[in-house]
């Protein structure tokens, strides 16, 4: 499973069916107020959102934006010391610990080439060496991603640009999920010898990791729900793809879970929602569910 997946893609943008669309309208009779979701690709630029049509205009009519996670809990000290402890391995161990003498050899190999150095150089030993392998999966995909990215600011990022924008103007700011609920998912969903095999085989296959990257910003940046929608899932079914159990875990029981969350949450507050793009599309996805409760989607042109 590729949890993260970034590249540098050209920002075209040309006119948009419905598939072609990553902001939505939610309306039904029961609401006085129209609320919208929007989907994002976690480290786009925050500059990217004035290219998205109407999303201006939709946070300008909310009363309040809904993440995946309020971003501002990340700040919090508690939270971010669990964060660093769930990117490293167990009982004080390193990567020396776990990998065989080839495969550290295969990893460091892989990792001189995307991000110039590797462990057996000191500095990197000691920011990496005890990280578990999802954990290096994360951190060469930033690599990955800042190197071919010029200019790449981590602190100014679309989903956190939603959330700055509602604060400014006196919005208030919520998230679908905690710091602890997206630990376990992200850190902690799978065995360490799964989250090995998921490590060796993006590093046994870089070509193909390098094209999915592609693949999957570009049909993002051209804004291609139903791109994005077939790019990923040839992935995640591919021969370094999910389980159908960590598919469920870390989308479709999600989309479930917000789908039965944002009934008592637009009813309360006309929101804009915030979240992946790859949540929406799809007959289990986000856009889906949500007309299966009586909502009515419509893309906003």
């Amino acid at each position: 499973m590729k949890r993260f997946i970034f590249s540098i893609a050209a920002f075209l943008l040309s006119v948009l069916s419905v598939d072609a669309q990553l902001l939505y309208r939610i309306s039904s009779e029961g609401l006085e107020k129209p609320s919208y979701v929007v989907g994002t690709y976690h480290l786009a630029p925050a500059s990217f959102a004035d290219s998205i049509p109407g999303a201006r205009e939709a946070l300008a009519a909310v009363e309040q934006v809904c993440g995946e996670l309020d971003m501002r809990d990340l700040q919090v000290p508690g939270n971010m010391a669990k964060m660093t402890d769930a990117m490293r391995l167990p009982d004080g161990k390193s990567l020396k610990d776990i990998l065989s003498e080839a495969e550290l050899n295969e990893l460091n190999a892989y990792m001189k080439s995307v991000m110039g150095a590797d462990l057996t150089n000191p500095m990197v030993e000691m920011q990496l060496g005890k990280m578990s392998p999802v954990a290096i999966m994360t951190q060469l995909q930033m690599m990955q991603y800042m190197r071919v990215t010029p200019g790449f600011n981590p602190m100014a990022l679309i989903d956190s640009h939603f959330q700055n924008e509602a604060v400014k103007a006196g919005k208030s700011v919520i998230g679908f999920e905690s710091v602890d609920f997206q630990i376990s998912v992200l850190f902690k969903g799978a065995t360490l010898e799964r989250q090995k095999e998921q490590l060796f085989c993006m590093v046994g296959n870089p070509e193909k990791t390098l094209q999915t990257v592609k693949d999957i910003a570009n049909a993002y940046f051209s804004q291609d729900l139903a791109k994005l929608e077939k790019v990923a899932d040839e992935d995640m079914d591919g021969d370094c793809g999910s389980t159908p159990e960590e598919k469920e875990a870390l989308i479709y029981g999600r989309n479930a879970d917000w789908a039965e969350k944002i009934p008592a949450i637009i009813g309360e507050k006309p929101t804009l929602f915030v979240v992946g793009a790859l949540h929406l599309p799809g007959e289990r996805g986000l856009l889906e569910l949500l007309k299966a409760k009586g909502y009515n989607i419509e893309a906003v042109k």
